[in-house]
């Protein structure tokens, strides 16, 4: 059974490793050695992650004891890291996970979710009603890699007595 729970700053360390796993992993599929490398690098400072994920939205995903995956969520929003375990993927952690982002973008009032989304996860995406809006290309360590500005709009939710 999938659990989400609040993101806690000791959580940080196990996230990067999760991220870096996964783009190295899952992400290669769709970037090439070097764009993977630059994207998840050897350095990336957990201690920098902490304070980012402290003052957003952040969810940890679990099944059991493991963490399985973790997104943040900014209030303007901005759907910023989204990523599921390389071992957990295909089982509900990321549609469980974007159920508590548009679940929070509602309480906060909002219209739409945006993200950018990789080439690898822009079927995801676009399977829960995200839509295309631009592809662009960013510059990670001199490497150049492609992806999405995506966007949900979320309608309103009409009650029936």
């Amino acid at each position: 059974m999938i659990r989400l729970r609040p993101y806690e700053p000791g959580d940080a360390p196990a996230l990067v490793d999760l991220f870096r796993d996964t783009v190295r992993r899952i992400n290669v599929r769709d970037y090439s050695p070097g764009q993977v490398a630059a994207w998840a690098p050897e350095d990336i400072d957990s201690r920098d992650w902490a304070g980012q994920l402290t003052d957003r939205f952040a969810v940890v995903a679990q099944i059991g004891e493991a963490v399985v995956g973790f997104t943040d969520f900014e209030s303007d929003g901005h759907l910023d890291r989204f990523y599921v375990h390389a071992d957990y993927q295909g089982r509900g952690v990321g549609g469980a996970m974007l159920a508590a982002v548009e679940a929070e973008a509602r309480r906060l009032g909002l219209d739409r979710v945006f993200t950018e989304a990789s080439i690898t996860a822009r079927p995801f995406f676009e399977r829960r009603g995200f839509r295309v809006l631009q592809a662009q290309t960013v510059v990670r360590r001199g490497e150049e890699l492609v992806n999405y500005r995506m966007e949900k709009r979320l309608g309103s939710i009409e009650l029936s007595n």
